[in-house]
């Protein structure tokens, strides 16, 4: 299984602390965002990481230099990272959309039992990770899923029978890459194509195909856009250090 980290972009509601670097480089107790992601990756069971940058791409790529174990990366630069959305990423990457892989957003820390999740879940296809809360705030990427766990609509903007969001991890089996590859090619010749996000074109291929989703409420996760969830971040990593170092003494 190889994992596709979209990586592009600035964080700018993040304020200044990306001032001088992208998102994916804020340190979590002397680790970075990326660090983790890829360290996650590893722990799980995938080797094979490809980043797609964008702001201060140079930062990146010495960052994925400096490293000394973990999967093999390699990068992708998105040249239109400032007027495109997630979708141009991906249209940047779809050479890399074939046979089992992930597809990440850079923006998303999540445990090392969750990805284990993820990577062992056999589900063929599409799958779309999902959690599950009380209630859901405008900024959510909104889901609502069947009761066998068929996707049936994803966005921000969906008003009834949410009862779920999605996490920013999908991962594609059995020629679910491959598919979701032609569906961004056909989104990126639209008009509105540099400005969808991906999850629109895993909604529009719901509509007409089987996308399933993972629900892995209870396992622990979170998006860093807000300084608050800096924050919250921290808390969380740290937590999962010090059972990291638990687990090995």
């Amino acid at each position: 299984m190889k994992a596709i980290i979209l990586s592009a972009g600035q964080g700018s509601r993040l304020g200044h602390l990306v001032d001088d670097k992208p998102k994916c480089l804020i340190d979590f107790h002397g680790r970075s965002l990326l660090d983790r992601q890829l360290d996650t990756l590893e722990a799980c069971g995938v080797h094979e990481a490809v980043v797609v940058t964008g702001f201060h791409d140079e930062l990146v790529n010495e960052a994925i230099a400096r490293r000394s174990g973990g999967p093999k990366v390699r990068t992708i630069y998105n040249p239109f990272y400032k007027v495109a959305d997630n979708t141009g990423s991906l249209f940047m990457a779809r050479e890399e959309l074939g046979g089992d892989c992930l597809v990440w957003n850079g923006d998303t820390l999540v445990s090392r039992a969750l990805m284990a999740r993820v990577v062992g879940n056999g589900r063929p296809g599409i799958c779309v990770t999902i959690d599950r809360k009380e209630s859901y705030d405008e900024d959510d990427m909104k889901v609502v899923t069947a009761e066998d766990g068929r996707l049936r609509a994803i966005g921000k903007r969906i008003a009834q029978g949410v009862n779920a969001e999605s996490i920013g991890l999908l991962a594609f089996r059995s020629g679910g890459a491959e598919q979701f590859r032609d569906a961004i090619e056909r989104a990126m010749r639209t008009a509105e194509g540099t400005t969808i996000w991906y999850l629109r074109v895993i909604h529009h291929l719901a509509q007409t195909a089987e996308v399933w989703t993972l629900d892995i409420k209870g396992e622990e996760w979170g998006e860093v856009d807000f300084p608050a969830d800096v924050d919250n971040a921290l808390v969380l990593t740290g937590r999962w250090d010090a059972l990291e170092k638990s687990a090995a003494a």
